[in-house]
């Protein structure tokens, strides 16, 4: 799991746009958010809120992706629904979530289940690990990202 100010590995994974890679976004910041699961209402608030205030993280030099484990198919459509200007990588075999650590025992309706606690990182344009969130709140959570990429 990394720590803040380590270096983040390269990695690649498949994102609406096609293949997204670490390395094409160096010399720039990135957020990275975790989310449960696409079209569900916390999911749906955070990924309104990171796209209502896209284009201030774009006036700030930054690129913002979103990642879960559901397939591309499904963040095809929850992109499309919500207009996202962003990707969505899709991480079905966990290799993001578990360099990240995100991964956690819920509690859905009485019964402990694996499932991906809601977190948000923010990767310098060297390549290091500045900020982290984990399990937030989704609702204002966006702005607060964008004042921490502000002060970098």
């Amino acid at each position: 799991m990394l720590s803040l100010d380590q270096a983040v590995p390269d990695f690649s994974a498949s994102s609406t746009d096609g293949t997204f890679s670490l390395a094409e976004h160096s010399g720039k910041p990135l957020v990275i958010y975790f989310y449960p699961k696409d079209s569900t209402p916390g999911c749906t608030t955070e990924a309104q809120q990171f796209r209502d205030l896209y284009p201030q993280f774009a006036a700030a030099g930054c690129a913002v992706v979103g990642v879960s484990r559901d397939g591309i198919k499904s963040h095809q459509t929850f992109k499309g629904r919500l207009g996202l200007p962003f990707q969505l990588l899709s991480d079905a075999d966990e290799r993001l979530c578990e360099l990240f650590g995100v991964i956690r025992l819920k509690n859905l309706y009485g019964k402990q289940v694996r499932g991906i606690e809601r977190s948000t990182f923010v990767i310098d344009a060297a390549g290091h690990l500045r900020h982290e969130w984990r399990g937030l709140k989704a609702d204002g959570h966006a702005a607060q990202v964008l004042e921490a990429v502000r002060s970098l």
